[in-house]
């Protein structure tokens, strides 16, 4: 096991400092990343959506209304007051209290199919309100990827803290720490892939099914004593950038199925930028530079694999941004 000596190390100043904190500083932002997107992405009902519902409502025909209603809505037990509720819309200022008495997105979907006239433009309601009262779509995927960006960062972190400790643990952290980046470039597809064909659950189940596979067979890969030994640097660089290119063919079909979709080609350009990132990283890993170059000089800062990591940093952080995009398209526009 670790000794307490060794985690006091991560303050001092040494070869294996900056490979510690570049990806330990990469896990807490994106632990914070994950707490907001938690609260805060997105919004479940649209405010302004609302405001506008509730200035409709205030100008129409209640007695009118009323009866369309019950019509529309027959096995209704129990008419609210109308009068009373659009006092309360009068009134109401966050409107987030009128959710539970409007009911759900559900119910509004149900009423722009059954009373069109009430939702057209010259009641000012549009699409968009409509769009802003619908049920999100699952997060799952884009938090499995945070997940796995997470493991990877705090994995890596830990092996280079704990590597000098001994050589049996340092065996063991070292798979952990390419079991850690299999799952980042696993878990990376989930997102793109599943919001991309989540309306042809053929295609997804595909693509999915063997991502997860050839992912899971990396791992088990990496595991391998053999994979450690320096003479497969190149190798092991190499397997995870071509592990990464196997993406290509779902981004390819993406863009043929929604290529009039421009959010079809902002996650695209995300996902290129991603690409490179990871690339570049795993290159410069692999041919080790700078150090190659001037032996000595980079062994506190600036050698290759801190310059990897940074990069693999960046990367993972771009399809994050690539993320957000998938969510507010696929919650605004459904199948």
């Amino acid at each position: 096991m670790a000794d307490e000596a060794d985690f006091p190390s991560i303050f001092r100043i040494h070869n294996e400092t900056l490979n510690i904190w570049t990806h330990l500083i990469g896990f807490f932002i994106f632990l914070s990343l994950t707490i907001y997107t938690a609260m805060k992405v997105p919004k479940v009902v649209d405010l302004q959506a609302l405001q506008q519902i509730s200035d409709a409502l205030k100008k129409a025909d209640l007695k009118k209304l009323q009866s369309e209603i019950l019509t529309c809505l027959p096995s209704l037990p129990n008419m609210p007051d109308l009068n009373k509720l659009r006092e309360e819309l009068k009134t109401s200022i966050p409107l987030m209290d009128l959710v539970p008495s409007l009911s759900s997105w559900h119910v509004m979907e149900h009423l722009h199919n059954c009373l069109p006239e009430i939702f057209a433009a010259g009641n000012h309601i549009d699409a968009q309100v409509l769009q802003g009262m619908k049920e999100p779509i699952t997060r799952r995927p884009f938090f499995t990827f945070l997940g796995g960006a997470m493991f990877c960062l705090f994995a890596s972190s830990t092996y280079h803290l704990l590597s000098c400790h001994s050589e049996r643990l340092s065996y063991i952290m070292l798979r952990l720490d390419y079991a850690g980046i299999a799952a980042l470039i696993a878990t990376s597809f989930y997102p793109p892939v599943y919001y991309s064909f989540m309306c042809d659950p053929f295609f997804c189940n595909v693509y999915l099914g063997s991502t997860t596979v050839l992912r899971i067979a990396t791992i088990l890969f990496s595991l391998l004593p053999m994979f450690q030994s320096p003479k497969f640097r190149k190798i092991r660089a190499s397997f995870f950038f071509g592990m990464g290119m196997s993406g290509v063919a779902p981004i390819i079909h993406k863009l043929i199925l929604f290529w009039q979709q421009p959010e079809a080609l902002h996650t695209t350009l995300y996902e290129i930028l991603m690409g490179v990132l990871y690339g570049v990283g795993a290159l410069v890993y692999a041919a080790r530079v700078p150090e190659r170059w001037m032996p000595g000089k980079f062994d506190i800062a600036g050698h290759s694999h801190q310059l990897f990591h940074i990069l693999v940093v960046a990367g993972a952080f771009t399809h994050y941004q690539a993320g957000l995009v998938y969510l507010k398209w696929r919650d605004q526009n459904g199948c």
